[in-house]
């Protein structure tokens, strides 16, 4: 089935040449030859190999550290502990679609009074080499005094869970607790009166879920190379989604000033929100300022699951309440969320999301943030709202079946739409999902025929987006060629995004303009890629730039002709007399503009530097057929199709392969991926041969449909498309097994020793 773009009437009347077409990636030839240089690859002259010292234990007492050993071993340079960094206050900063707590992150990077997980960092070396580095963390001694731990997040609630902060308070009840918890915070969201929704309600389905931890599964591991010179002068080299954010983070962490810090971002072999938080770099600056030479940093896959941030894993009540004819009265849903070892779970987003793709007078949705000896969770694409919209697409699908009622009309019935206010407080402006609904019904998919043993299931889905602080540069050259310097790193394909609006503004072929991931001192601050706002807020700040250089070009162009800058107009990437009363004068294209530069003012350069807002939520609608093995319990995906708004598909190319990467990645969720610890407390699986992710034979080809309902507050209709496609995979699945078992399954994931023992039950009755 070919993939398809369904465009609406709002979309954008300017004639485009580059927008909506698919152009060779501008990064292409230097991925496949092998010349992009990633996080490892960086080398610098007399570079030392930094190592980590990480906890055997779930949760202990850090008695005493000895580095002297390793401090004279021959070829150790440097060797860092908690004694290397100040103790700091509790702050919460903003780091994508999460907060964070600079008292907890400096912990998180180096253990201070305890270890909270296995995996915890607790001291690092840096020495000549690999094997120096490893003998050295050898010989060191730390005196542990094992706690008992807690991994489960209800168990973690219970009263008398050991604790993991003693003077952690929860925050968000009244009155306030009046001794230690793990359970960091609360929050709620509600609209009307869910008692009296329920009241009208004939049919009602209350449910409760459980998913588990599960990693964004990069395939390049964190990696770093840091050279701090002798008059505190630093430079860093990351893989990382956001450099700006790594440099102000390490500078807080290492009392620096952000000044002082230089940060450059490689290329990123995937991220998925898991490079928007630091671990390696502020060790890395701290070896690099005792050694005062480079050093650099690579995790190894076992430190990456053991030590990094996976999602949160959950247990969720979702209650839903309609009246026979189809209309939801009342919702409502308790999430408890895993934060792992420090507050900052997604619970918020996850609460926030819920419900967003229903239009409901009744909801009431309270999330718990709770800590467990787990790795500090980190955002993976559209944190949160995968797990929460799983439970509750689950629900929405039950509650349809009871009423005899299709799935995709029971969801038309109650979708949000234009006007609709969200249980979390904004009222949707245009919005896309009544129309991903309608083009999910009408796919050939919805209504071909299944095999023995086969099931059909749909969901839906819903991500905010955000915008946010973002610059960008135009230089034109003198040969009518242009630099467009970003500061975003590029994760999906935004360099050509970007580079097509630039051409469109500037009315020159695509080719003609060379993209940079700027470093952070060459352009001003930029906030990270993720929350699906970069071809947003950085398309915007490029669209700024751009029109700034044109009437820079305007204003040359009016010089050489000698009349008023007001009285020249800019036309398909030429300055001509805005009029006749203008004068009789040749167009002047931009490059004969850019050679005379010189003789009319200087060099030509567009800036732009914003605060985007504006960014339009997106919706989705997944169809999926599973066929399953009833001797082993195997789920295969046999058939998916993605329709989802874009507002705009700038590159539709790339548009398809986020849709189809996050339906990917939500078929790892829904039917193998899983944290597994043992009763000691230590990760059983920090591997790709024991943590399996899909791979080519996994999974069919996947069909696409984009939907365009334009987001007025972008000049081209743009909304982010990263982070909805992985938020209803899990709960079609689910459903879709559902139907070709008649078995309600709510737990991820539904691994085939899971599903084998369901049916097993089924045919016992059970």
């Amino acid at each position: 089935m070919p993939n398809d773009v369904k465009t609406g009437s709002l979309a954008p009347d300017k004639k485009l040449k580059w927008v909506g077409t698919r152009p060779l990636r501008p990064d292409g030839v230097d991925k496949v030859t092998g010349r992009a240089k990633f996080g490892a690859d960086f080398s610098l002259p007399g570079m030392l190999i930094g190592k980590v010292l990480r906890s055997p234990h779930p949760h202990a007492r850090i008695k005493s550290i000895d580095t002297s050993k390793a401090e004279v071993l021959p070829g150790v340079k440097a060797v860092v502990t908690r004694d290397d960094f100040h103790d700091m206050e509790s702050e919460f900063v903003p780091a994508g679609e999460m907060l964070v707590n600079y008292r907890d992150m400096v912990r998180n990077v180096m253990a201070r009074e305890k270890v909270l997980y296995d995996g915890h960092a607790v001291a690092a070396v840096a020495a000549t080499s690999n094997a120096v580095a490893k003998r050295a963390l050898k010989l060191i001694e730390v005196d542990y005094e094992p706690l008992p731990h807690v991994i489960d997040v209800l168990e973690a609630m219970e009263p008398d869970a050991p604790l993991l902060h003693e003077d952690m308070i929860t925050a968000g009840v009244e009155p306030a607790p009046d001794k230690p918890s793990n359970v960091a915070k609360v929050v709620e969201f509600a609209i009307g009166d869910v008692e009296a929704g329920f009241a009208q309600a004939e049919v009602i389905v209350e449910r409760t879920f459980q998913t588990k931890p599960v990693h964004q599964a990069y395939i390049e591991p964190h990696a770093c190379v840091a050279s701090v010179s002798e008059d505190g002068q630093a430079e860093l080299w990351c893989t990382t989604q956001g450099h700006y954010v790594v440099r102000g983070h390490c500078a807080r962490l290492l009392g620096m000033d952000v000044s002082k810090i230089r940060v450059t971002a490689s290329e990123i072999g995937g991220g998925f929100g898991g490079k928007t938080v630091v671990y390696l770099e502020p060790l890395a600056l701290a070896l690099s300022a005792k050694a005062c030479r480079p050093v650099k940093m690579v995790m190894s896959r076992d430190e990456v699951f053991r030590a990094s941030g996976p999602t949160s894993g959950a247990h969720m009540r979702i209650k839903v309440g309609a009246t026979k004819d189809g209309r939801i009265t009342a919702a409502e849903a308790d999430l408890k969320y895993q934060a792992g070892a420090f507050q900052g779970s997604p619970v918020q987003p996850g609460a926030m999301c819920a419900f967003a793709p229903y239009d409901l007078e009744n909801v009431k949705v309270v999330g718990y943030d709770v800590v467990t000896n787990r790795p500090k969770v980190a955002a993976y694409r559209a944190p949160g709202a995968p797990i929460s919209e799983y439970a509750v697409e689950c629900v929405i699908d039950e509650l349809a079946r009871k009423l005899g009622l299709d799935p995709i009309d029971f969801r038309l019935a109650n979708a949000a739409k234009e006007g609709t206010r969200a249980a979390y407080g904004p009222k949707f402006g245009p919005i896309g999902l009544v129309e991903t609904l309608q083009e999910a019904k009408a796919h050939p998919h919805y209504t071909a025929p299944l095999g023995p043993d086969q099931g059909r299931g749909v969901a839906s889905g819903f991500w905010f987006n955000i915008g946010g602080e973002t610059c960008a540069a135009l230089n034109i050259n003198e040969d009518g060629t242009a630099a467009l310097m970003i500061g975003t790193p590029d994760i999906g394909g935004s360099r050509a995004s970007l580079c097509m609006m630039a051409a469109e503004e500037l009315g020159i072929d695509l080719d003609r303009i060379r993209p940079i991931i700027a470093d952070t001192s060459s352009l001003g601050y930029t906030f990270l890629t993720g929350g699906s706002r970069v071809t947003f807020a950085s398309g915007m700040a490029t669209i700024d730039a751009a029109q700034d250089a044109v009437r820079q070009l305007c204003e040359r162009a009016a010089k050489i002709w000698e009349i008023p800058s007001d009285a020249v107009e800019w036309e398909d990437g030429y300055a001509k007399p805005a009029g006749a009363n203008a004068g009789d004068f040749e167009p002047m294209s931009l490059a004969e503009v850019a050679k005379v530069a010189g003789k009319t003012g200087g060099p030509i350069v567009g800036h732009a530097q914003i605060n985007a807002q504006g960014a339009g939520p997106s919706f989705g609608t997944h169809i999926v057929d599973v066929e399953v093995d009833r001797e082993t319990g195997r789920v295969t995906v046999v058939r998916y199709t993605v329709v989802q708004d874009a507002g705009k598909a700038v590159h539709p190319a790339y548009v398809e392969g986020q849709y189809q990467g996050g339906a990917v990645q939500g078929i790892g969720w829904a039917l193998n991926e899983e944290y597994i610890y043992g009763e000691d407390g230590r990760l059983e699986n920090p591997g790709f041969l024991d943590y399996r992710i899909p791979v080519a034979s996994d999974v069919p080809m996947i069909d696409t449909v984009i939907v365009e309902v334009p987001n007025p507050r972008h000049p081209y209709g743009v909304r982010g498309v990263g982070e909805t496609p992985i938020v209803p995979p899990m709960a079609a699945i689910t459903n879709a097994l559902a139907d070709a078992l008649g078995i309600r399954f709510t737990e991820l994931p539904m691994s085939p020793p899971k599903v084998l023992e369901a049916i097993g039950e089924a045919a016992a009755g059970g």
